[in-house]
Order: structure tokens, then sequence, then C-alpha cells
């Protein structure tokens, strides 16, 4: 559920019942997109506490709350002023604070500088000692993306038949500086960025770092759940996001398998849903784009994501549900 700020309390009431009738047993609440907080935080500007709404709300329909965040965009005003070196570099050496890819919103932190890891493992850690919470929910955990699906590509008009200088991120002064340390080169004098073993692995290394060093033990040392968005893959989402999340040591996944941006159907669902679960041994929850899918081929899909051994589905987001997606829903609630 994405914020809302002109929803009243009744609104939301409703929304929150009608997820419970749908069968639902969790939402993931977006509680801070990169630019703003919807809880009471310390750390970040604050729009309104819409968690402080909907925490009693859930509880009261035996839902649980996993705290939805942002990780690496950032649009916070102190910290674009003061730490413009926390945010990621591309091969031409051009920060995504100044330069964005693809999107506006694409400004990118650092996710192996040490300062960068310590900012968001303190907001994990202060949503953590809510206590209401379930859980802490990371979107954006990665790199800017090397490479878009296919459908995005048409979207934007982009010829993306290799990584391109301009997409290819991880070069901050920093990392470039701890990189050619160990050994011994510019990363920005590797001619094949993407056939240098080490140069590939260390930028893996500084997401997958961050997870488990910082904000993994940052949920649990409050006793809460921690799970990520992530890539199809992981070995597409290596290649795609520099995501190496194989190697997470997260509670549970949720791979987002949108398969219109991949011009795929259901099928590709349950093989990168089957992928998924051999790559983690932990619960998997197939992530199901909503918006413009009918309710029998959504329900086709939730089929494909449990044949391939999905724990369940996360459906993104409630705000495209309709009439017709939430009367399924009902149905196979009662019915499966």
């Amino acid at each position: 559920m994405t914020a809302e700020p002109g929803k009243s309390r009744s609104q939301w009431q409703d929304a929150l019942g009608r997820a419970a009738e749908a069968g639902m047993e969790a939402i993931l609440l977006e509680v801070y997109d990169g630019r703003h907080a919807y809880y009471p935080s310390e750390l970040l500007p604050v729009s309104f506490d819409l968690l402080g709404t909907i925490l009693p709300l859930a509880a009261s329909l035996g839902l649980e709350v996993h705290a939805w965040m942002w990780c690496m965009p950032c649009m916070v005003d102190e910290i674009m002023k003061l730490h413009p070196d926390w945010y990621n570099v591309n091969a031409r050496g051009e920060s995504a604070l100044d330069r964005p890819a693809y999107v506006a919103y694409y400004k990118f932190l650092d996710p192996g500088r040490p300062e960068v890891r310590e900012w968001v493992r303190k907001i994990v850690l202060e949503l953590a000692q809510i206590a209401e919470l379930a859980g802490i929910h990371l979107d954006y955990i990665r790199h800017p993306d090397a490479v878009l699906p296919s459908a995005l590509r048409q979207k934007y008009g982009l010829v993306q038949d290799r990584v391109y200088p301009q997409f290819d991120y991880g070069y901050s002064d920093y990392e470039r500086g701890e990189f050619k340390r160990e050994y011994g080169i510019d990363p920005l004098n590797i001619l094949d960025p993407e056939s240098h073993r080490e140069w590939m692995q260390y930028r893996f290394d500084m997401v997958t770092g961050m997870v488990n060093e910082y904000l993994v033990p940052a949920a649990h040392s409050r006793g809460k759940s921690i799970t990520a968005a992530v890539f199809p893959g992981p070995a597409m989402a290596r290649k795609m996001v520099r995501q190496d999340w194989g190697r997470w040591n997260l509670d549970a996944f949720l791979p987002m398998l949108y398969q219109d941006f991949y011009s795929e159907g259901s099928e590709w669902v349950r093989r990168r849903t089957e992928e998924a679960v051999l790559a983690v041994r932990k619960p998997v929850y197939s992530g199901l784009y909503v918006h413009g899918i009918s309710a029998p081929a959504l329900r086709e899909t939730m089929k494909m994501a449990m044949r391939g051994g999905a724990s369940g589905v996360s459906l993104f987001t409630t705000d495209d549900m309709n009439s017709q997606r939430w009367s399924m829903l009902r149905e196979v609630a009662k019915r499966d």
C-alpha cells in the first residue's frame, strides 16, 4: 500500500478490510519514499503519520504490517546538500545526484560507502523499535539498472544491447580508491567491466555487505523480520542491477516477477519462482504486478507462482486492484 495523503481514516479502514476479507495476511505499507517519512521519524523529514493510523486498524483485522522503505534513492534535502559525495557515480563520472539515469528520482546513494550504510541502518533500526510492526521491507536495495527490462526499454526508446557507461554504476571516488588499493587498478581503466570478475564481484558485494552487515542485524536486534523486493534471478538480477541476493541473509524474498515488463507470461513466473526457491531456501513470495491484468489472468499467474514453490504472492499494489480482482481473491481465499 502506497502512502496516500488524501485518504481518511475510514477509507484506510475500508482498504484494509478488503485486504483481510480477500485472504491477505500482511500489508507492506510505504513508510519512506526517498523523500519523506510517513511515521514520526527523528531522522527523516516527516510528511504525516500514516503508520500510526494503520497499525491499530490492521491489528483489529489480524493483518501484519511491514514497513516498506526505499533504500538507495535519496531526495532528502539535507543529504543532497551536505553529502553530495554519498551518491553513486557511473562510468562516465556522472553523479546520480546531478545526472540520474532514466527518471528524476534515480538519485541513488553509494551502497558500499560506510556513511551511507550507517545512515540507512539507522532508518531500519528506528523502524524496528516500533513494537507493533512485524517487519521491515527493503526496496531499491541495489545499484541503478544497468539494463532495463525489454518493455521498459521500448517505453523509454533505449537500445541496451550491452551495458553502456551512462548506466554502469559503482564508480564513486570512494569505491574506485578502495578497489585500486585492493586490486591495483582504477576501475575506470578496465576496458571490459562486464568481463572483469573482481570488479563485478566488488559491486555485488557493495550491496550484499550493506544488507548482511548493517540492515539485517539492525532489524533482528529488535526481533523484526526483514525482507526485500528483488529483481528476477538471482542471475538476471546480478546482470541488471548488480543485486546478488542469493547471498543475502533475509528472512524472506519478494522477487518482482512483473511479467509484462519482460514481455513474458505466467509460465515465466513459475520458472523464476522455482529458480528463487532453489537459490535461497527461504520463503519466497512471488511479486505480481496487478495493473492492467485481468482477474482470470491474475489468478492463473498466482497458481503458476505456487506451482513454482512460492510460499505465497505479493501484489503490487492495492491501489491498482479493482472489484473484479478483489472478487477473485475472495473466491480463492474461500476455496483454496
